[in-house]
């Protein structure tokens, strides 16, 4: 009977992401406390923001980053991606408030040229800027970070001589939908890209969360700058892959930086992860089946396997399923208390798997449909020339 062997194949497959994938779901890798012993030297830090259309939330980005308690220069430089709702006139006013305007430069983003992505043409002309500042923050212009979030970045890249640094931001998480797949989409990607793996110089695997990336220009400059990834849809974990192999990185989560974004709606969480997933699959139907397969084995296998032994009266079936829902609802707890829910709502992954299923299969949908990936309007080049 083919139902044994898939039960006993659940369990295993989850032993294996519990203790042998870096203990991804512990959800610790945290920047440092401030330091109580203040550096001697703080270099000199320049913000980029690439912007488009971001009105709602610019003026509190600006403000925060004019605000960071930072020893060292800070300049913050705003890249206007030709945007139609006044991001320009919002940014100059949260700096003129503050009397700060002499650190704000807005910067009209230049028209997009062919076989660049978006929001990496945005970056580039950000760098461009900036001149010769030996560091680099990117953020977004959604992200609103805590005052000590940037002295605290420059600590660890200095201290562990790192090339990037990376936090992953809080998400909005108030209404039922962001409850239900928000922390989802966070325990996804920790599983997808283990921080302790990233954070380890000596494995391969590289991966970054582009609303709060600290770099050194030095270290851009030697993979070829973003010109090298000209045409990336996923900027961030591209430049993380590039980066690794010239200087360790690190990737962590950041509970002082909070996205401003809201996400009530479902077809927003939709369109978010659909406008990326199939483009991480590699364009590949084979991986999209792969995809497919795996999510419905790990997360309906054990529930299904559990009821079903349940109502068999099977034993030799329900205890391994049995033991393979634990171990999944003993992962996805900590994910919660990260966002301060209830731990019951563990219960609802398997749920929440099933919608990111379901994107993913809407991702390679819109792709084949003539749909795919935009950066807020700005399109995309062909998957061909993706690198």
């Amino acid at each position: 009977m083919w139902l044994l062997p898939a039960a006993w194949a659940v369990l295993v497959a989850w032993l294996v992401l519990f203790l042998g994938r870096g203990a991804f779901w512990r959800a610790d890798q945290r920047l440092p406390p401030r330091e109580s012993n203040p550096r001697r030297s703080w270099p000199e830090v320049t913000a980029v923001v690439p912007a488009r259309n971001e009105a709602e939330g610019i003026g509190a980005c600006v403000t925060a980053l004019l605000r960071q308690d930072y020893p060292g220069v800070l300049r913050v430089i705003v890249v206007d991606d030709q945007s139609t709702d006044g991001t320009a006139k919002c940014a100059r006013e949260a700096a003129r408030q503050m009397d700060a305007s002499s650190r704000l430069e807005v910067l009209t983003g230049a028209p997009l040229p062919e076989n660049w992505a978006g929001k990496v043409w945005a970056m580039d002309q950000g760098v461009t800027a900036a001149g010769p500042v030996p560091l680099l923050w990117f953020t977004d212009g959604d992200i609103v970070h805590g005052p000590d979030v940037l002295r605290r970045l420059v600590t660890r890249i200095e201290d562990r001589d790192l090339s990037l640094v990376s936090l992953m931001v809080m998400l909005s998480c108030r209404g039922f939908w962001e409850r239900l797949l928000i922390p989802p989409f966070i325990f996804f990607f920790q599983m997808l890209y283990p921080f302790p793996w990233v954070n380890d110089p000596h494995r391969t695997l590289a991966g970054a969360a582009g609303g709060c990336m600290l770099l050194r220009r030095e270290a851009l400059e030697k993979v070829g700058g973003f010109a090298a990834m000209r045409a990336a849809r996923i900027d961030d974990c591209t430049l993380a892959a590039l980066l690794k192999p010239h200087g360790a990185i690190w990737l962590g989560l950041g509970t002082e930086s909070h996205s401003l974004r809201d996400y009530r709606q479902l077809g927003e969480i939709w369109r978010m992860v659909a406008r990326s997933a199939y483009v991480q699959l590699r364009f590949s139907p084979w991986r999209l089946l792969g995809a497919t397969l795996v999510m419905t084995f790990l997360y309906a296998g054990p529930v299904g396997g559990l009821l079903y032994g349940l109502w068999t009266e099977n034993v030799w079936l329900a205890m391994p399923t049995l033991l393979a829902c634990l171990l999944m609802l003993t992962a996805y707890v900590p994910t919660l208390r990260l966002y301060a829910l209830n731990p019951l709502r563990a219960f609802s992954l398997p749920i929440a798997a099933l919608f990111y299923t379901l994107m993913t299969l809407d991702s390679a949908r819109r792709h084949y449909g003539g749909r795919g990936g935009a950066w807020k309007g700005r399109h995309y080049s062909a998957p061909g020339q993706e690198r």
